[in-house]
Parts: C-alpha cells; structure tokens; sequence
C-alpha cells in the first residue's frame, strides 16, 4: 500500500508582537482574497502573538505563472477600496509594513496619503539610525510636499493593494503565484508595480504584461516609478541600513525632477 501525509499548516509566533499585529497580517490576506484576483495564503488561525497559514510548497516561477499573477494582481486592485488609505474592511486595529506600524489615515486624495502616511512617518528614524542625511530628509520632504500638493494625482479610484509587494512575498506554487504578508490598503495601483520592481519580481516583464491584459495603466506611468517607490525606500531607511537612505534620497531628488518637468 501507498502512503500519504496531511501537510502541517505553517505558524508564525512572535512572543513580542505588537497589538493587533497578526491579527492585521489576516484581515489583510482575506480582504485580498475576497477581491476574487490574486491567490493569497489562506488564513487558519489568527489570535496576538500567533497566526497560522497553509502552507505553501514553492516551485520555481514560470514566465506563464508570472503572466498570470499579473492578471490577477488587476483584477484584486479592481475590487477597489473606500478611500486612500483605508484598512481592511472589519479591520480598526493598527496597520503594519514588516515590523512597523504605518499610520491609519485615509484621505480622498492620492498624494496626501501618500506623503503624510506612508512617507514622512519612516524619515524621522531613518535619520536617528544615521540611514539618511539630514541633507538628504530635506530633498525627501521636499518631494513629499510636491506630493501632497497633488502634483501626481490622477483620476485612479483607490485600489485594494498589497501594499508591501517585494519579490520575498511574491511566492509561486505548482498552482501559480500566491501572495503573503501583505500590509494592504487602499492605495494607487502604481505603487504595488514600482514596489515589484525595485526588488526584482521573477518574470516582470510578463507579469506587466498580464496586468495590461486587463487593466490599462495611465500614461507616464513608468517615469513615475521612483515617486511609487519612495514609500519602501523609505520603510527601509528606517530600519535597514545606508543604502536605502541614498536610494531614497535619488528616488526624491528624480520625483522633484518630474515635477519640474510636468509643471
């Protein structure tokens, strides 16, 4: 006779853990998958300190898997959220990217949000790790009020996103891509695609591709890459090292060259 095996679920614990730190981690990933688009890891169990997840089996990317996610990744930022920074719906907790919380403010207008909530909050400790220069935070607000001033803004709805879309929470299976820790909110599209850029998603390309397969994306969108990224760049300068805070201060300093360029 053959044998079989159940496949234990995957737990992550962290006796630590901020409140509602798991507990966002989930609400996150059914409020990605209630969109019906992208595949998420399903949430078993979810309480402080512990979650629990199926666990993924992963396979090596396809560029056809990669055409598909991209597919996918349109249709879950089709499904919309109520404004730009919205939590999960359910959700009135705190809000997370990796270990840090990120401000729970929601605002009708893309570049508001975008700068007070998930910009200028990382800054501050960016500079007190000696990540960022002092010189270097003037640039990065300075783009970050040219930002806010709406300068960016287009007719794009907010979009249920991921939100911490690196290629480490890009997984693929023998199904397809499957996302995990996500620190979803509504945002702008764009900001999902610049953040698989900036850390080399397998098979960007194609996954682009799939995207425009289904949803158009707006004129100029690949200048404004570096204004998308300022956001992780910033996250990252906050906790893990100088390098960031260069790639920061050049993703502000080529958002004020936009700028100029558009005004």
């Amino acid at each position: 006779m053959g044998s079989w095996s159940v496949m234990q679920p995957f737990t992550k614990t962290r006796s630590d853990a901020p409140a509602g730190f798991f507990e966002a981690e989930a609400a996150g990933l059914r409020w990605l998958a209630a969109a019906r688009g992208a595949r998420v890891a399903t949430v078993l169990e979810a309480e402080p300190g512990r979650i629990v997840l199926e666990r993924i089996v992963p396979s090596r990317p396809t560029p056809e898997a990669a055409r598909a996610f991209g597919r996918d990744l349109a249709s879950t930022h089709g499904a919309g959220a109520d404004a730009f920074g919205s939590p999960p719906a359910g959700w009135d907790g705190p809000l997370y990217i990796g270990s840090r919380e990120m401000p729970s403010h929601t605002a009708d207008a893309w570049g508001a949000f975008y700068a007070q909530a998930r910009v200028e909050p990382f800054l501050a400790p960016a500079v007190a790790n000696g990540h960022l220069t002092a010189a270097e935070e003037e640039q990065v607000r300075e783009a970050c009020a040219v930002v806010a001033s709406g300068t960016f803004d287009d007719a794009t709805a907010p979009a249920r996103i991921h939100g911490d879309l690196w290629a480490g929470n890009l997984l693929f299976d023998a199904d397809g891509a499957i996302l995990i820790d996500p620190a979803a909110h509504g945002g702008h599209p764009e900001t999902d695609l610049a953040m698989l850029a900036l850390f080399g998603a397998p098979h960007l390309d194609e996954i682009l591709a799939g995207y425009k397969e289904r949803s158009r994306l707006a004129t100029g969108w690949r200048e404004r890459v570096p204004v998308h990224q300022l956001h992780p760049l910033a996250v990252h300068a906050a906790g893990h090292g100088r390098s960031y805070g260069v790639e920061l201060a050049r993703a502000a300093r080529a958002t004020l060259r936009l700028a100029g360029a558009a005004a």
